[in-house]
Parts: C-alpha cells; sequence; structure tokens
C-alpha cells in the first residue's frame, strides 16, 4: 500500500486544516473589505483560494493512493479583529501552525515508509517557507505603517503585484465579470 491508514487519517485531517485556514482568511478579507481596504482585501481572497487548493491536493493524493477522503468538522473562522495588526497577526499564527502541521505529516510519512507520500509533502514544505515569509513581511510592513497610515500599506501590495483578484466573485484574470 502507498499510504497507511494513519497517514490517510492524518491526510484527511489536513484537508480540514487547509479548508478552516480557506475559512479564515474569507473572514480576513472581508474585514479588510469592510475597512474599505481592497488591496489586503484582495490579498487575502487570494490567500483562501490557494488554501483550497492545497486542501484539493490532499483529496487527490488520498484518491489516487485508494483511500477514503474524510472531511472532519471545521471551526467557525474567528471573524471580528480590532486591527489589521491582529487579523495579519492571526493569518501569520496559522501560517506557522500549519507549518508544524506539515512537518508532524512528514514525520508520520517517514516513519511508514510512505516515500511517495514524503515526496508528495516536500512541495507543502517549500510552500509554508513562501507563506509564512510573506505573512512575516506583510505584518512587518502594517507595524511599520502603523493603523492610521494603511493606505501606505495597500501601496505597497500594489506595487508588490500581491494583491491578486479585485473581489472573490471576479474571475482569474481579475477583470470584473460580464
Amino acid at each position: 500500500m502507498l499510504a497507511s491508514d494513519k497517514l490517510i487519517e492524518a491526510f484527511n485531517q489536513q484537508i480540514g486544516n487547509e479548508m478552516g485556514a480557506s475559512m479564515q482568511y474569507i473572514a480576513i478579507a472581508s474585514y479588510f473589505d469592510s475597512e474599505t481596504l481592497p488591496q489586503l482585501a484582495a490579498f487575502f481572497y487570494r490567500q483562501s483560494e490557494e488554501e483550497r487548493t492545497h486542501a484539493m491536493r490532499f483529496v487527490k493524493f488520498i484518491n489516487d493512493v485508494g483511500g477514503r477522503v474524510k472531511i472532519p468538522a471545521l471551526p467557525a473562522p474567528q471573524s471580528d479583529f480590532a486591527s489589521a495588526e491582529e487579523a495579519v497577526g492571526k493569518a501569520l499564527e496559522w501560517e506557522e501552525e500549519v507549518t508544524r502541521q506539515i512537518y508532524d505529516l512528514v514525520e508520520i510519512a517517514r516513519g511508514d515508509r510512505s516515500y511517495v507520500g514524503v515526496r508528495f509533502l516536500d512541495w507543502f514544505v517549500e510552500e509554508q517557507l513562501e507563506e509564512v515569509s510573506s505573512m512575516s513581511d506583510l505584518l512587518a510592513v502594517i507595524r511599520r505603517a502603523g493603523q492610521d497610515r494603511l493606505l501606505y500599506v495597500e501601496e505597497y501590495l500594489s506595487r508588490q503585484g500581491k494583491a491578486g483578484l479585485a473581489s472573490p466573485a471576479a474571475p482569474a484574470g481579475g477583470e470584473a465579470a460580464e
């Protein structure tokens, strides 16, 4: 067997973790939308889509190795934030937690001698470096700007090309639907 029942169970839990992250990022994006900060909102809507894509990678892997996908119940995301710093700090904490989760999955796969599982997880290890770095940078920029100068953060995201979609309803190219 390419993956043990233990690894499949852990991957199913990770599907929930990734979908939970997706929902948390929608909540953060909505917070920024309500504060009329469209670049920050777009950044987090894009992050939400990425997390959903990550979940789907686990779904495909489980199906490919003949396992059964069992998506766990998901807790409601935090929806209220006192500041942009709190919202992005929450995102950074989440990415650091996901990094720990991925490392734990690697250890399970190694322990089971599931080399196909280890190889699959290599992509996620690299992805987490990017995710933690990106959130750390964004949090540093927000702290430097301060709550009263978030328009500088908007400009930073615009210049960095990190905003992504204009809204959750916009197609992948960022153009408005006709």
